[in-house]
């Protein structure tokens, strides 16, 4: 909020959910058993807060050293800078820091390229879930022999006080508000779960299209798309500090292509026919990129998730 206010917005705060750790958590007790009695070779670290919560709950049963010495034995797998920090704290080595932008691809890509990482075939591999499961995540490990072990250690829940939530909902209905920002996966689920409690889904819905959505990262847009949500905005690097420094420099453009009426021509992309060269030769995207008069932009849209390989993020950071 302090950050929108410094880039010259008017906040709205919404708390959608809250973290609820686990109050008996049978699956963390089980998987120290295993950890300490050698049966795990690699553990995934997908949060700080979940890494620091299976920490503290172990440590109600164990010695915390046991479980670090335990833990420093293993192939331990960062998800980004947050879960770095607590093994770091803690002493435990990483092995394998995940890149940007930290999603389930890149985690599945470091465990086949990088040189540090271990062959997952016969392997056990923990999870330290946050929340939810990610079955995706899970299927490529089993697909690649590993036998997986889910750790829950927290849940998402509602926040005790949903008036704000609720108010910003009926604002959005309303029409009072511009932007709307998305920094969790679980946050669309909450609000489109509240927004029916109140008999407003279908309006919240087709009010969120006049706004501009804006995610922190491919896993929130992900989320926010698996909902029916089209995001349009997602900065350069899942981090709050570029969400809202890259949105406001652009948010003006995207605010007057929200309020411009949608023109769309299709056209066939292969032509069929006797006369098919000329017409692709004709074709209004030929014609614009050789910069010839054009009634219209056209637009070329290819379905490609390239920025999540590792050859065009390191083209794109060279």
């Amino acid at each position: 909020a302090k950050s929108v206010t410094s880039h010259g917005g008017e906040p709205l705060r919404a708390p959608s959910l809250q973290e609820i750790p686990l109050e008996k958590n049978h699956e963390a007790f089980a998987f120290a058993e295993k950890l300490l009695g050698g049966q795990i070779d690699l553990m995934l670290c997908m949060t700080g807060v979940g890494t620091r919560f299976l920490l503290e709950i172990l440590s109600v049963r164990y010695p915390i050293e046991q479980i670090v010495q335990a833990l420093s034995r293993l192939t331990v797998v960062a998800r980004g800078p947050k879960p770095i920090r607590v093994l770091k704290e803690y002493g435990i080595p990483i092995t394998i820091s995940v890149p940007e932008p930290n999603t389930w691809q890149e985690i599945v890509q470091a465990l086949d390229l990088d040189s540090r990482s271990l062959s997952l075939e016969g392997r056990t591999v923990a999870i330290q879930e946050y929340g939810i499961s990610n079955e995706r995540l899970i299927d490529a490990l089993k697909e690649r022999g590993a036998k997986v072990i889910q750790v829950p250690v927290y849940r998402w829940a509602l926040p005790e006080d949903t008036r704000p939530l609720r108010e910003a909902i009926q604002q959005v209905v309303d029409g009072t508000v511009q932007v709307a920002l998305f920094t969790n996966a679980a946050q669309i689920a909450h609000a489109i779960r509240v927004a029916a409690e109140q008999g407003l889904e279908r309006p919240f819905r087709e009010a969120l299209k006049r706004v501009v959505v804006a995610s922190v990262g491919p896993t929130t847009s992900e989320s926010l798309g698996h909902d029916g949500i089209p995001v349009d905005f997602e900065p350069s690097h899942p981090k709050m500090g570029p969400l809202i420094d890259e949105l406001s420099k652009t948010v003006g453009t995207l605010l007057r292509a929200k309020a411009a009426p949608s023109r769309v021509h299709a056209r066939p992309t292969h032509p069929e026919g006797p006369d098919a060269k000329r017409l692709r030769q004709q074709s209004v995207f030929l014609k614009a990129c050789r910069r010839e008069p054009v009634p219209f932009t056209p637009v070329w849209l290819m379905r490609q998730a390239g920025r999540y390989m590792k050859a065009y993020r390191d083209i794109r950071n060279a």
